[in-house]
C-alpha cells in the first residue's frame, strides 16, 4: 500500500523539479536575450545620464556653417510673394530639391510662409539647421550649427529632434529593458534562499533614492 505512495510522491516531486527546470530555462533566456539587446543602449543611457547631469561642467564648441544662393527666376516664380495669408505648407519639390543641392539642408517637412519670406526649420540632435528663401529677390540663406558630439549623445538620451526611426528604437529598448528587469527580479526572488543580501540590497535600491528625493531635493 505504501510503494505506490512513495512512487506517486517521487513522480509528483519529479514533475516539479521539471517544471522548475524548465521555468528557469526560460527565465535565463528571456533574461539573456533582453540584456543582448539592451545592454549598448543602457550603456550610451548611462553615459549621456551622466553628461547631462554634469553638463553645466562639460564645455561645448559650437560651430556652424553659413550658405548662401541665389534661385533661379523659373523657380522664383514658383515662391513669388502674393497677398496670400500666412501658412505652414511644404516648399514645392523642384524649388526644394534646387535648395537641398546648394546648402545642403534637407529642405522638405513644413516650412513657415509669409508675406516676404518661406523659413524652414531643420533641427536636429546636437545642433540645428534652418533654410530662408526671399519671395521678393530669390535670395536664400541657410546655416548649419553643431554643439558636438556630447551634445548629440545627450539630444539622443532626450529624443530631441530624433525622429520617428529613434522614438521606435526608443520603445523598443524600454520594453527589452521591462523584461531584463522583470525577469532578473523573478531570478532573484528563485535564488534569495542562498543569497541572504538580496531583498537588503534590492530594497536599499528602493530606499536610497526615495530618501533622498524626499528630504534632499527641494
Amino acid at each position: 500500500m505504501h510503494a505506490p505512495t512513495a512512487q506517486a510522491e517521487q513522480a509528483k516531486a519529479k514533475a516539479k523539479r521539471s517544471r522548475k527546470s524548465f521555468w528557469l530555462k526560460q527565465l535565463h533566456t528571456w533574461h539573456w536575450m533582453s540584456s543582448a539587446i539592451s545592454l549598448i543602449g543602457l550603456l550610451l543611457f548611462a553615459i549621456t545620464g551622466f553628461t547631462l547631469n554634469h553638463a553645466a561642467d562639460i564645455e561645448a564648441a559650437p560651430k556652424s556653417v553659413e550658405r548662401a544662393a541665389q534661385l533661379p527666376p523659373a523657380l522664383l516664380a514658383r515662391v513669388k510673394a502674393d497677398d496670400q495669408p500666412d501658412s505652414k505648407k511644404p516648399i514645392p519639390a523642384d524649388v526644394a530639391k534646387w535648395v537641398q543641392d546648394q546648402v545642403k539642408i534637407d529642405a522638405s517637412g513644413t516650412a513657415e510662409w509669409s508675406a516676404g519670406e518661406i523659413y524652414l526649420a531643420r533641427p536636429r540632435p546636437g545642433g540645428d539647421a534652418w533654410i530662408s528663401i526671399d519671395r521678393d529677390t530669390g535670395a536664400v540663406t541657410s546655416e548649419i550649427s553643431s554643439r558636438g558630439w556630447i551634445a548629440y549623445l545627450n539630444d539622443l538620451h532626450k529624443g530631441r529632434n530624433a525622429g520617428t526611426a529613434w522614438k521606435w528604437f526608443i520603445d523598443i529598448f524600454v520594453l527589452a529593458c521591462i523584461v531584463f528587469t522583470l525577469t532578473g527580479l523573478v531570478l532573484l526572488w528563485m535564488h534569495s534562499r542562498h543569497r541572504r543580501s538580496t531583498w537588503p540590497l534590492v530594497a536599499a535600491g528602493l530606499v536610497i533614492p526615495a530618501l533622498v528625493a524626499i528630504f534632499l531635493i527641494h
